[in-house]
């Protein structure tokens, strides 16, 4: 039997427990996971009234544009959109999301013509600073009861706001990420240095083509061509420079670099979630922009062919040695922070997304060790990634997508995808359309992973006013009252009481 003493001790500590996971997760939960019912309106404006109700429209579809262009699921985007007009009193709106358009209708009544607006979506950079942003507005149009003109020129003013890092800080982060890729995949010290400044050509050459207005598809090929070059001809003089290097580990580097800034996570949620149009027009274009990629790489390779220079064969990765594992799985949680620095993430999503990146490297590493083969490891670490990301994101207050997106990015198959096109190249097409299955499985497996990872954590703390009204209540403040100290009277003795007589009549005690 149990001393009460030790069960006491085990009481404690499993609350301490439970204290320290709800510190860790939080009660917030992300503005993407709200319910799916319409709140209350908490300032319902006068539906008469065309202007306003034109005002709240444009206000849903513009947050709902920032949304979109960042990559979130067309379900999500719909959802937020719906959430914006329904707190303005809008409730009965008609959201249509596509892959560049948001179309959304309003119903006003038997008596009152609809009140319809479009918005094109016009694709920029990457900023999760300004989707941060974006999700901090929309929480503050329900809990703050904005007005639809504040939350309008407070949209505008994110919007119109430039990048919180200057671009050359953005370019070593990239510079930084294919380094850090590139001791994920096997390389050493050679290979992370030739990385760094291979990728740092390739941004300041893709800026450069940018600003002509070259197609996007065009500067992944030169992104390609650019990121095998180096490697190739490094390889060839290594002899006459006393070095030895792995070209096929700077390709990989590269290659996930150029992967990362394309919306595979984001196709394969629509495909998941009941949104087949836009998930395939991205996942169309993920394809092309990938074709892109292997043009310009195999292009390089052919020209170094047709010069006489030789590359080495490519042998099937081992599983990873145990003791390369810390070093590999600091190197996937950089890569992930470096990813989220390239993208302006803000300081508190810098150490989300290298948490989110420390867990993906970690279990997709453990899991390798047991010889389930890299799409099953991929699987895995996204869903590690996606629930993780998912409770992060109430206590930084930051949207999931960014952890998600920086977690997975160290994973995505860009050494697959380079020993498919070299294999082919070579005349060995069975080894090829074989890896190059295997990386379009990765890549698959990857965005489920991270789609099932993220229910997950929408599901498993659901505060329970949500989980029985399935709305938000309006946010009320209460005083915290200090604990008042016990008064602590004296007991008087019958000698003390008699005195107290004697002075109250007037007349003198005996003593």
């Amino acid at each position: 039997m149990d001393h009460p003493s030790n069960v006491k001790m085990d009481m404690t500590f499993l609350q301490d427990l439970t204290t320290s996971l709800g510190r860790l997760t939080g009660e917030r939960r992300a503005t993407i996971d709200t319910p799916t019912a319409p709140p209350s309106p908490l300032r319902p404006i006068d539906l008469s009234d065309d202007a306003v109700v034109a005002e709240v429209l444009d206000l849903a579809v513009r947050v709902g544009e920032v949304l979109l262009a960042s990559g979130t699921a067309a379900m999500d985007t719909t959802a937020q959109v719906q959430y914006i007009a329904a707190t303005y009193g809008l409730s009965r709106c008609d959201v249509d999301v596509t892959y560049n358009s948001i179309t959304i209708s309003a119903h006003r009544g038997p008596t009152r013509p609809p009140s319809t607006t479009m918005r094109i979506v016009h694709y920029r950079s990457m900023d999760f600073t300004r989707l941060a942003a974006v999700d901090r507005l929309i929480r503050g149009v329900r809990t703050k009861m904005m007005t639809p003109t504040l939350a309008r020129e407070t949209l505008n003013k994110i919007t119109t706001a430039p990048h919180p890092y200057n671009r050359w800080v953005a370019t070593f982060a990239w510079s930084g990420m294919a380094a850090s890729i590139g001791v994920l995949v096997g390389g050493g010290a050679l290979v992370a240095v030739v990385s760094f400044l291979t990728t740092m050509v390739i941004d300041r050459i893709g800026r450069v083509l940018n600003r002509a207005g070259l197609p996007f598809f065009f500067q992944q090929v030169v992104g390609g061509f650019v990121a095998a070059t180096p490697a190739i001809t490094l390889y060839n003089f290594q002899d006459q420079l006393g070095v030895t290097i792995s070209p096929s580990l700077v390709i990989a580097a590269g290659v996930t670099v150029l992967l990362s800034g394309l919306s595979l996570v984001g196709s394969v949620q629509d495909a998941i979630t009941g949104a087949p149009i836009t998930a395939s027009a991205r996942f169309f274009e993920v394809l092309m922009m990938t074709g892109g990629i292997i043009a310009g790489v195999a292009t390089s390779l052919k020209i170094a062919a047709i010069i006489g220079s030789d590359l080495p064969l490519i042998s099937n990765t081992p599983p990873p040695d145990i003791t390369e594992v810390p070093t590999k799985v600091l190197a996937g949680a950089f890569a992930s922070l470096f990813y989220a620095l390239a993208c302006y993430a803000e300081k508190r999503a810098l150490t989300a997304a290298f948490l989110g990146g420390f867990a993906g490297a970690l279990v997709y590493l453990m899991v390798q060790t047991l010889a389930t083969g890299p799409i099953i490891a991929s699987a895995f670490a996204a869903t590690v990634v996606g629930f993780a990301g998912g409770l992060m994101a109430r206590r930084a207050l930051i949207p999931p997508l960014i952890v998600a997106v920086a977690g997975i990015t160290p994973l995505l198959p860009g050494l697959s995808l380079y020993r498919g096109l070299y294999a082919m190249l070579n005349d060995q097409l069975l080894l090829g359309f074989s890896s190059l299955l295997a990386a379009f499985g990765i890549g698959c497996g990857l965005a489920a992973g991270v789609t099932l990872g993220e229910w997950g954590a929408r599901t498993l703390r659901r505060p329970r006013i949500l989980a029985r009204t399935e709305e938000l209540l309006r946010p009320t403040l209460r005083r915290r009252e200090e604990p008042r100290r016990p008064t602590v009277r004296r007991r008087r003795g019958p000698v003390e009481l008699k005195k107290k007589k004697a002075q109250a009549s007037g007349v003198p005690s005996a003593d």
